[in-house]
């Protein structure tokens, strides 16, 4: 099995991962919302779309 960061073979310890470093980068993935699944639901889009009308006029 190697490492879904780097590639490396992975280590018993780390598993899935080779390291501490790439198990660290995994988990600030997650925690930033890199990993994320896009909705459908209309209400979601909605909101999405407010959101980015509100975030447009604050900036100018």
């Amino acid at each position: 099995m190697s490492c879904p960061i780097c590639g490396e073979p992975t280590l018993q310890s780390y598993r899935p991962f080779c390291s501490k470093r790439c198990a660290d980068l995994d988990l600030a993935k997650w925690l930033n919302g890199s990993y994320s699944v896009p909705s459908e639901d209309q209400e979601d889009l909605e909101n999405a779309l407010e959101q980015q009308e509100s975030q447009s006029l604050t900036e100018h």
